[in-house]
């Protein structure tokens, strides 16, 4: 007896014997360019050409009559398009997400709003151009005529993560109407905090001759790029900003007029004037990781919560343990297993 359960179980664990696991219908990523016309001669020197990563689910090919709903995602400073699909691994997440019932097929935009300073802060610029506006209308109608969209509010939806969490908000909050849900992951400069009210990289950038000066120092390239968005000015040299300080004889000067300026581009200081825009959304939800290294995150996301608990603004705020982008991907981040299941509960998926 002893002997045939033996080989009972050997049997049983061989390969050839195992239940086998279908590998998830694959969908495909499909890379396009978008020439805009918004972007067209910016001061800043700005690539108006942008390149446009775009995720379509398995069977998109054989159901020529079926539409999609859409979900606009942004990327961080520093990140673009290509390395969500291809570093992040965005592609097998949502393959996998559909597979498991998190979320029905959709189709997922992920712009290259990468600049030559790091990030656009999908903000209007004087000196970048119009970001957010090429993100709100002007991407949002080139989707709709290339692919099969359901072309509607109540079918897109806007998430990002950390520059692209930020931008989330900002958009929701400038362009009523024009998204169903968002979702921002640690989301950036939600509020003023000190530790980027000026920040420590603006030493080397007001020292810095060239854009070549600031390239290799991150936190100089993320005060380039956070002037260049928030105090624009197309004349300033070398970076067409005006930089929240200035050089004195042995001590760096703030330059409160030009901070000020970042304070109230934020959603903080947004907020009171337009809480109606916020509460077209059917839903709204952020989080961040408590041990999050860019300090100013989780102090910032706590006071817009208990901001939009003011105003009245239904919303889920959720801290949760983990760095900046520690638990974001993956079949265990906050993408696959709360970012795609709120937007599966809030999109319109039937035309």
């Amino acid at each position: 007896m002893k002997t045939l359960l033996l080989l009972l179980l050997t049997l049983l664990s061989s390969p050839g014997l195992r239940a086998q696991t279908s590998p998830a219908p694959a969908g495909r990523v499909v890379v396009t360019y978008l020439d805009s016309k918004l972007l067209r001669g910016n001061p800043g020197g700005e690539n108006p050409r942008r390149r446009v990563s775009v995720y379509l689910p398995a069977g998109y090919e054989a159901n020529p009559a079926k539409r999609y709903p859409v979900l606009y995602y942004l990327h961080g400073f520093t990140w673009n398009d290509s390395l969500i699909f291809n570093q992040d691994g965005m592609k097998p997440l949502l393959d996998q997400a559909i597979a498991e019932g998190k979320i029905r097929p959709l189709i997922v935009v992920v712009p290259n709003e990468q600049t030559r300073f790091g990030g656009s802060w999908y903000v209007n610029s004087a000196t970048n151009g119009p970001w957010a506006d090429f993100t709100a209308r002007e991407l949002v109608a080139f989707v709709d005529k290339q692919f099969r969209t359901l072309a509607r509010p109540g079918s897109r939806g806007l998430a990002g993560h950390s520059m692209g969490g930020g931008g989330t908000v900002r958009l929701a909050l400038a362009y009523p109407g024009t998204w169903a849900a968002a979702y921002a992951l640690s989301p950036a400069l939600l509020g003023p905090h000190p530790s980027y009210l000026p920040g420590p990289g603006l030493p080397v950038a007001l020292r810095a001759h060239s854009a070549a000066e600031v390239l290799h120092s991150h936190p100089a390239l993320s005060t380039v790029s956070a002037s260049r968005a928030f105090s624009p000015n197309p004349q300033a040299q070398p970076f067409g900003a005006d930089l929240p300080g200035s050089l004195g004889a042995d001590s760096l000067v703030r330059r409160e007029a030009v901070l000020a300026r970042w304070v109230l581009a934020t959603p903080a200081y947004v907020l009171p004037t337009r809480p109606a825009a916020l509460r077209q959304l059917r839903a709204l939800a952020f989080d961040w990781g408590a041990q999050d290294e860019v300090k100013h995150i989780p102090p910032a996301c706590r006071n817009f919560s208990s901001l939009l608990t003011v105003f009245g603004i239904p919303h889920t705020a959720e801290e949760y343990e983990g760095t900046h982008g520690s638990r974001i991907m993956g079949h265990e981040g906050r993408m696959f297993q709360h970012v795609l299941p709120f937007f599966d509960k809030h999109l319109d998926f039937k035309p």
